[in-house]
């Protein structure tokens, strides 16, 4: 699986609605230890998620002790403009980027790939956990 001091993440933002409720998830695999995170975020795009994803699964891997890690998205957006593949426009994004970047350069080696979503299941599900139940507490207040 890895390697003492290497990592292999996962991470996934969502959104209902966009903006809308949003959530992010991760899981970090660092030897045979599997980490989850998962929040929710009030109010955002699922751009603004997906980049809390990975803020969020960085600054664990670092407390972590990862010394590189490789990480897979299924969000080709948040992948491209990490990569400088893509500008990032968006101030609020931008921000996050530059946060990103500089979480990534304490890394000895860093790594991040777009996966088709398929791929990715298990961020995906803990991140739609969280925002159903978040929806379902909604609910519950305008119900009740």
């Amino acid at each position: 699986m890895c390697g003492a001091g290497h990592c292999i993440a996962f991470i996934d933002g969502a959104s209902s609605g966009n903006p809308g409720p949003s959530a992010y998830a991760y899981l970090i695999m660092r030897g045979e230890s599997v980490l989850r995170g998962a929040g929710y975020l009030g109010q955002g795009t699922n751009n603004y998620a997906e980049y809390q994803a990975l803020l969020h699964c960085l600054r664990r891997a670092i407390r972590l002790g990862c010394k590189s890690i490789r990480v897979y998205s299924d969000s080709q957006l948040l992948v491209r403009q990490i990569l400088g593949e893509y500008r990032v426009r968006d101030p609020r994004l931008k921000r996050l980027r530059e946060e990103a970047l500089e979480l990534i350069s304490r890394f000895q080696s860093f790594e991040i790939k777009h996966i088709p979503r398929e791929l990715n299941p298990d961020a995906n599900r803990l991140a739609a956990k969280v925002l159903s139940k978040i929806l379902r507490e909604k609910e519950d207040r305008v119900d009740g």
